[in-house]
């Protein structure tokens, strides 16, 4: 039997239609390939980085040198994903004589920001790992849209008190079955 070209295309997690380049402020959460702990571990309700985990903490920061337009917020490396709360300040994105199904993320979104941050932490693991090319992250990412400033509250207390709900965490291997997919569950190929 032969399959229709539809069915082998990945499923989206983004809302359809909305424009992840407009200025607002993005809650993410990224994931590690096969939930691996690759960042340290918790201690005493803390999360104590390794050599790995500063990596994928300094090319956070490094964010907005690399791209003004994007302001970072309360954000936390866990041993196995990272949270964050991104912030467009302004969006230049017009039209750009693009087709209208761009490969790729759309220059300066919230995906075209994560797919350069998790592209230069994964070169520099490697490097340090001497691999020539091992994945680091999920294919793809979680967002939300931040609606307001209560949303907003709510989400930074949710990353600053999130090393101290490890035991509870899903993300946490001791409760959840490891795959290399997406943060809801659904499997998909890694990096």
């Amino acid at each position: 039997m032969i399959q229709n070209q539809d069915e082998h295309q990945r499923r989206s997690i983004r809302l359809k239609e909305y424009d992840y380049s407009q200025a607002g402020a993005y809650f993410v959460t990224i994931c590690t390939c096969k939930k691996e702990c690759a960042f340290g571990d918790i201690v005493d309700g803390e999360m104590v980085l390794n050599k790995y985990g500063k990596v994928a903490q300094e090319e956070w920061l490094r964010t907005t040198d690399i791209r003004p337009s994007v302001e970072l917020d309360e954000f936390i490396i866990m041993p196995n994903h990272m949270h964050g709360i991104v912030v467009i300040v302004e969006s230049n994105v017009g039209a750009t004589g693009r087709s209208p199904l761009p490969k790729g993320p759309i220059p300066k979104s919230v995906g075209a920001m994560l797919a350069g941050f998790k592209s230069a932490v994964t070169k520099r693991i490697n490097e340090l790992r001497g691999t020539p090319y091992k994945p680091v992250w999920q294919r793809n990412y979680y967002e939300h849209v931040i609606r307001n400033e209560d949303d907003l509250n709510e989400i930074r207390e949710y990353i600053a008190n999130n090393p101290l709900k490890w035991d509870l965490d899903k993300e946490n291997p001791n409760n959840v079955a490891v795959t290399c997919g997406s943060p809801h569950g659904e499997v998909t190929s890694s990096l």
